[in-house]
């Protein structure tokens, strides 16, 4: 049986003033699969991720990643992922190379595991010379590619992905698709995603949970949901389940 990086059991998460982002939301991820949590806005998806990156409390309910409870045992959950929030910078006055230097401290001690995790994201953001920029030289889609480096490159056992590729053009979303899954395949990252791009889920993800009014109402591999319900598109899948959800 395979292990389990995240466990989520009857979440729910209620904002001042009465607001319910979660409401009894449960799914598991498999240690080294890539999993797409997708939904229409307000879903509760980034409230989701906020949990398990130990950034938010739920009000009830229970979530644990590779064992650990993220509330009990925060400090524990917080050495084993790495997070890259949607609207995540990087200090604009830092090259980009420091800023790498800088993420690699955070996590390792040893200068030669520091060295390693620097060299690893160069490599992974493609941006060569630009490192040796400023980051407030630098496009929204170099930031991003620099920020997805820098969360991969520190080897978490778990990848934490609010829309991983946005602000990125067709050929930089590819390169950082494939990235993403070389990763979750060669050095055993679990990935756990949010996205607004069905194509980019369909073509990454092993299986999706769609989740609508902060529970999840359909899950499955994406060639699973679409044989289901008969669509050619994971696209078609996703509309068909959230107006059948809210019609």
């Amino acid at each position: 049986m395979a292990r389990l990086a995240v466990e989520v059991y009857n979440l729910v998460k209620v904002y001042p003033k009465g607001v319910r982002a979660l409401n009894g939301l449960s799914f598991r991820v498999e240690e080294g699969e890539i999993y797409g949590l997708v939904g229409p806005n307000g879903a509760g998806k980034t409230t989701t991720l906020r949990i398990l990156a130990t950034l938010i409390k739920p009000s009830s309910g229970k979530a644990i990643v590779y064992g650990h409870d993220v509330v009990r045992e925060d400090a524990l959950v917080r050495r084993l992922i790495s997070y890259l929030p949607e609207d995540a910078g990087a200090p604009s006055e830092m090259k980009g190379i420091e800023f790498l230097e800088f993420i690699a401290r955070l996590r390792f001690s040893r200068e030669e595991d520091v060295a390693s995790v620097v060299e690893e994201a160069a490599r992974i953001s493609g941006l060569g010379r630009d490192l040796h920029r400023k980051v407030k030289t630098y496009s929204k889609g170099m930031k991003r590619r620099l920020l997805l480096a820098a969360v991969l490159a520190v080897r978490p056992k778990l990848a934490i992905l609010d829309e991983p590729t946005s602000g990125l053009d067709v050929e930089q979303s590819l390169r950082a698709r494939n990235i993403i899954r070389s990763y979750a395949r060669s050095m055993g990252v679990t990935v756990l995603l949010s996205s607004h791009n069905m194509l980019e889920v369909e073509r990454l993800c092993d299986r999706v949970g769609i989740i609508v009014g902060g529970r999840i109402v359909e899950e499955g591999s994406p060639q699973e949901l679409k044989e289901k319900y008969g669509a050619s598109t994971l696209e078609e899948v996703f509309l068909a389940v959230t107006r059948g959800v809210h019609g």
